[in-house]
């Protein structure tokens, strides 16, 4: 099965509205060159670092601009549109940093919740706190769709491998990493964790990034991309500003690669032992 993928990036701002119409013109355009799955990134209806404003703004996934929206896109261009996250409201006050991917009735297929909080202190001075808003997902989600099997992933998530390995050994061909990584850890890891996370599993990697100076004062490293199971990049944006990625991805590929490194298949169990030191200093036999 062959099909096209596109990744769309975006300068998401304050205003859900605003950003919904960037997401609608984009995913327009992708389809227009015959995609047929469209992935937006990482809070793709809002980048507010106000969480005071933020909240006033936030609604339920029934009432949710961004939601909608997709929703409607879907249907009417008969996709799947996989809106990478947007913040959801939830009863317990907080804040879910949810996924959706809608089919090409409009309907909803599922949502992924965001399992891996961004509670980091940079080099560079930021720091981040994203428990301190956001509810953790506990549950991982392979979906099964008529070109292959989707695993879903959000942004930090790409350092926990095990999460990758997971679903690719319950059969994902395909793991969505839709992301907002800042320029810092970008410049240094982006790349470098998505080609790993595609080699090491054998996988088709795709990920819609954020890019450039928000509205809000962060500044994002873009550069999203759509990787194959051998780990080459088949196509790259830049680091700034809005635009669309797409590639063919043939799954047959992933079949191709796992049989020539069946890493999924000769892993063993094994047990660690901690070696201590002797009395004098030296390694225990």
């Amino acid at each position: 099965m062959t099909f096209k993928a596109a990744a769309i990036q975006m300068c998401s701002g304050v205003d859900p509205a605003e950003n919904a119409g960037t997401m609608a013109k984009l995913v327009r355009e992708a389809t227009a060159k015959g995609a047929t799955y469209v992935q937006t990134p990482e809070m793709t209806g809002a980048l507010q670092r106000d969480r005071a404003a933020m909240k006033a703004a936030l609604r339920d996934e029934g009432s949710d601009l961004i939601v909608a929206a997709a929703s409607k896109l879907a249907g009417e261009l008969r996709i799947y549109l996989h809106v990478g996250s947007t913040a959801i409201g939830l009863a317990d006050g907080k804040m879910a940093n949810r996924g959706f991917l809608f089919g090409p009735d409009g309907k909803k297929i599922t949502h992924y919740d965001k399992i891996h909080m961004f509670d980091v202190d940079l080099d560079n001075g930021e720091s981040w706190r994203e428990s301190a808003a956001y509810t953790p997902g506990a549950t991982a989600k392979l979906v099964s769709l008529p070109f292959g099997k989707l695993g879903c992933a959000i942004c930090y998530d790409v350092r926990f491998p095990e999460l990758f390995r997971a679903q690719a050994a319950a059969g994902a061909q395909i793991m969505s990493v839709p992301a907002a990584f800042t320029r810092q850890t970008g410049e240094a890891h982006w790349e470098i964790l998505l080609r790993a996370r595609a080699i090491e599993n054998g996988m088709f990697v795709i990920a819609a990034a954020q890019a450039g100076v928000h509205e809000d004062g962060r500044e994002t490293f873009g550069h999203s991309m759509i990787i194959d199971p051998w780990g080459r990049v088949l196509t790259s944006a830049s680091g700034t500003g809005a635009g669309i990625v797409i590639a063919d991805i043939d799954i047959a590929q992933v079949a191709a690669a796992r049989g020539k490194i069946p890493n999924l298949k000769n892993g063993r169990p094994f047990q660690l032992e901690e070696v201590p030191l002797s009395a004098s200093g030296d390694v225990a036999a």
